[in-house]
Formats: C-alpha cells, structure tokens, sequence
C-alpha cells in the first residue's frame, strides 16, 4: 500500500495560506465593495444607475433563490453586485458568452426547485432572445421573475467598439415597453423610471408577492451609462 505524505509535508505553507491570503483577498473584496456603493449613489445622466438597481435587488433576494443572469454590461455589473446565496444558485452564459440561455435555464431552474424563487436578470439584448418563453411559462403555470437592466444599446460591445471604431453601428437599440410584451403573453409588468428611484424596492416586493401567488413577472429598468465597467475587454 501507497502511503501518501502527511499534509503538512505537500502544503508547509497551509497556515499562513489560510491566515494571510485568504484575509488579503478578503480585505480587498470589501474594499470593492465599498466603493461599489459609491458608485451606485452617482447620478447617471438619465435614467437610473444600473449598480443602484441591481444593488437594491440583493437586499430582497430570498436565501434559497436562484439566479439566471443573461447578458453582456448588465449581467457582468450584475456579477460584482448580487450575492448567490449558495452553490448551484447562480446560472449564466459562460466563458464564451452564449446569449440567449436565460429563458430555457430559468424553466429548467423552477422545474428543478419549484420552491425556490428564479430571478433572470435580463440586458435588454439577450432578453429579445427568450422573451417568448413567457408564453411557456404562462402555459405550463412556472412563475419566473425577471429583471431587464434596459439602456437601448449592445453596451459591452459599444464600449470597446465607439472609442476605436468611432462609430456605434450594429449596437444601437430602443427603449422598448417590453414590460408590456410579458403582459400580452399573460404576466404582469413593472417600469422603472429616473422619477421611480425611491420606489425601486417597493417594486421588487410587488413583484416577489405576485409571483408567490403563480404570476410571471418582468421588470423593465431603464438604465444610464456609467464608467463602472470602463476598459473591459469583450471578445
């Protein structure tokens, strides 16, 4: 038989591993957090910051619920400021950005774990991929909630094209009510406007309790443009 070494031989370095780096990442994690919240109570030229949006949705998410993020600029925001609150509670596009999974991985979610709450949170350019799955939805009775971080603009794209291109050809979208293309397909819809910033809570709360009573939710948030993600490299 094969006796492997004690631990202490294959990692000499464990203790300080654990007491100093650990703490360093630790430390710095906070650090951006904190300056996080900063940037979430900047003004945005129009409309509303998209970090105090997102940020406002982590303080009511339940502890069992599961997150589909499906995006570019939204949903990579959306990765530095909500919390999963366990394993195998969040679901995204992946390394290679496969836009267009939030609609099929949301379902597969709540069939998984009816109990559990599923937000998707939606860029308004990946959400013109699944948006018809509301329809499925409504059909099969799965409530879902969604959240659309909505700036009319292919962002991730956008903010490397414009500054070497100088142009923002193939980015440009609208402020499209898809708020009211859930509604036509049987949900309920929200809009949040800059005039809404108060109520951003009490929206999210409403939308919580009607999909506790087996309604599908969308929540179209028009967003503004920040420097949050500036310099970030899209392939």
């Amino acid at each position: 038989m094969i006796r492997r070494p004690p631990r202490s031989t294959l990692f000499p370095y464990t203790t300080l591993f654990r007491s100093g780096w650990v703490n360093l990442l630790r430390g710095r994690e906070l650090e951006r957090e904190e300056a996080n919240k900063k940037k979430a109570e900047v003004k945005t030229t129009k409309n509303l910051n998209p970090l105090k949006v997102l940020s406002k949705l982590d303080e009511v998410l339940d502890d069992d619920c599961i997150l589909v993020v499906d995006g570019g600029d939204f949903a990579a925001t959306a990765a530095y400021t909500l919390r999963p609150r366990g394993p195998l509670q969040w679901l995204d596009p992946g390394a290679f950005g496969t836009l267009g999974v939030g609609g099929g991985f949301a379902l597969g979610a709540k069939l998984c774990r009816p109990e559990s709450e599923v937000w998707i949170v939606y860029g308004d350019g990946s959400c013109g991929y699944s948006i018809i799955e509301y329809d499925t939805y409504d059909r099969h009775k799965i409530p879902i909630i969604s959240l659309v971080g909505n700036d009319a603009i292919w962002m991730q794209i956008a903010r490397e094209q414009i500054p070497r291109l100088k142009s923002d050809v193939g980015c440009c979208l609208q402020f499209s009510d898809y708020e009211k293309v859930v509604e036509a397909l049987n949900g309920k819809g929200f809009i949040l406007r800059r005039e809404d910033e108060d109520r951003i809570s009490d929206v999210f709360r409403e939308a919580k309790k009607l999909n506790g009573d087996g309604h599908s939710v969308m929540i179209n948030a028009l967003i503004g443009r920040t420097d949050f993600r500036e310099g970030s490299i899209s392939v």
